[in-house]
């Protein structure tokens, strides 16, 4: 078994690292059922961009969409090693499936934090995880990697050729890596779908990618756990960043007890 550390140390000299067996073969199902439904539900298509790409279906805000999906945030396998990389105060920074389809092309290589003004490299703002709900092989799409390149003074440039390497893995398992990591999805050159789940986080002082606050009823909050209440951006960073007169949103909102505002420790 790898530990926590050993993870950690992987990410930050390759800039990801792949944790096996996070979940069975019934969940992964699951998953896949209940994903195939809210595509029929929601009508969902691809998009018509290379970034999400035209054969890509891919449908966000999940923790709106069912329970199934609100352990994935909370997964004890995974994310003791997000906290590791940002911190226990960071958040659900998007919670999205994402299911390649056959004939699907190489997504342009990026860095997922890299629309974000900050020289390089800087301190994690961003780590994402990959939940394999297929196999990952390199046939059918599996993510595209470049190691070491979080340490990488500049960001890849859009559209541009880069080698890099697919992370390949078996169902079950999930890619964890650095937001500063240049990767891409893979092409998907079979007959099959790749399904996978992008479960994404961000540091506590960044702004999330899909706006947690307002994309979740409150209804539907209310039932989380406090983690993921905290998660999902109704606490506070340090205490400070976020409150409403000095309570957090989930005081507030919610009727939750949190602890006191920073100013109200010192």
């Amino acid at each position: 078994m790898t530990t926590v550390d050993e993870h950690l140390a992987e990410i930050a000299s390759d800039g990801y690292t792949v944790v096996h067996d996070v979940f069975d073969a019934d969940r992964a199902e699951s998953l896949i059922d209940e994903l195939d439904r809210l595509e029929r539900e929601l009508a969902v298509a691809p998009a018509d961009n290379s970034f999400e790409g035209t054969a890509t279906v891919r449908i966000y805000n999940l923790l709106a969409r069912g329970e199934s999906f609100e352990s994935i945030a909370l997964e004890p396998a995974v994310l003791p090693i997000v906290d590791g990389v940002l911190s226990p105060e960071c958040l659900v920074s998007s919670l999205s499936s994402i299911v390649i389809g056959p004939g699907e092309t190489s997504q342009p290589i990026h860095a997922d934090d890299q629309a974000m003004p900050l020289g390089k490299p800087h301190v994690p703002t961003v780590c994402n995880t990959m939940w394999a709900l297929t196999d990952f092989t390199e046939e059918n799409g599996a993510t595209r990697v470049i190691p070491g390149s979080h340490l990488a003074d500049h960001s890849p440039t859009f559209g541009r050729h880069y080698d890099s390497v697919p992370a390949e893995m078996p169902r079950g398992s999930v890619l964890v890596w650095h937001g500063s990591l240049w990767h891409g999805g893979g092409a998907n050159q079979t007959d099959e779908r790749r399904y996978a789940i992008a479960m994404n986080y961000c540091a506590g002082w960044i702004r999330q990618q899909e706006n947690q606050q307002l994309g979740i009823p409150l209804d539907v909050v209310r039932s989380f756990p406090t983690r993921l209440q905290r998660l999902c951006g109704f606490g506070t960073y340090n205490g400070i960043v976020g409150h409403i007169d000095k309570q957090t949103a989930a005081q507030r909102l919610l009727g939750g007890s949190e602890r006191a505002h920073l100013w109200d420790r010192t």
